[in-house]
């Protein structure tokens, strides 16, 4: 089974929706440890990033393109910014790809976390969005259709958050007062793991009773 470009243009639009109700959440997390404004720059760089319909790009490259541009040309922010690289990353990945099947799903997103760790100065284990698009990247693994993926995708979003949430942060401005940080969330993990859950949707079970 393929990744498709209708695919990939339906999950801009889920994160579209999601961001209505999790833009002063994300707000509320990132005030205890930034600036506060972490729901409301996504919500506006989802935003961009669905005006620039993505629905009528030529190939699942060029779609990642436009997204990127589309989210570097709505903010300035550090984690705005890591955001669309990963996206020009995946458009450079696939370039020459006449098919993307959900099994290289893995490799892509470890191509996106590459590209986000060059642009920016963080590594695993600094507690931020990068350890959970490392996390998916290894739980997606193997997984060959959308069902398979996006279940691995859910449960590996609710793991790392778990996992790191006891760690002190040691990027951005958090990094002044790790002890502080430590038992809150990492709003960019945070935003990553509820924007997966909204894009990852698992199909509903066929009832088969007649």
């Amino acid at each position: 089974m393929e990744l498709t470009v209708f695919q990939i243009a339906e999950g801009v639009s889920r994160a579209t929706r999601a961001m209505a109700g999790l833009e002063q959440e994300l707000n509320a997390a990132d005030a205890k440890l930034g600036d506060g404004d972490t729901g409301s720059m996504l919500a506006r760089v989802i935003g961009a990033m669905a005006a620039s319909e993505p629905q009528a790009a030529r190939s699942v490259s060029d779609v990642f393109g436009r997204l990127a541009r589309a989210g570097m040309s709505a903010t300035g922010s550090s984690l705005g910014t890591l955001f669309a690289s990963s996206l020009l990353a995946l458009s450079k990945q696939t370039r020459e790809w006449e098919r993307v099947d959900w099994e290289d799903l893995s490799g892509l997103l470890a191509a996106a976390r590459d590209g986000m760790m060059a642009r920016g100065n963080a590594k695993l284990g600094d507690k931020t969005v990068l350890d959970a698009l490392d996390a998916v990247a290894a739980a997606v693994a193997g997984k060959v259709d959308a069902e398979g993926a996006a279940r691995a995708a859910r449960e590996a979003v609710d793991r790392v958050i778990l996992e790191f949430r006891g760690r002190p942060c040691r990027m951005g401005r958090a990094k002044f007062f790790a002890e502080k940080s430590v038992g809150l969330d990492d709003p960019g993990m945070l935003a990553f793991a509820a924007l997966t859950k909204a894009v990852a949707k698992i199909p509903a079970k066929r009832n088969l009773t007649p």
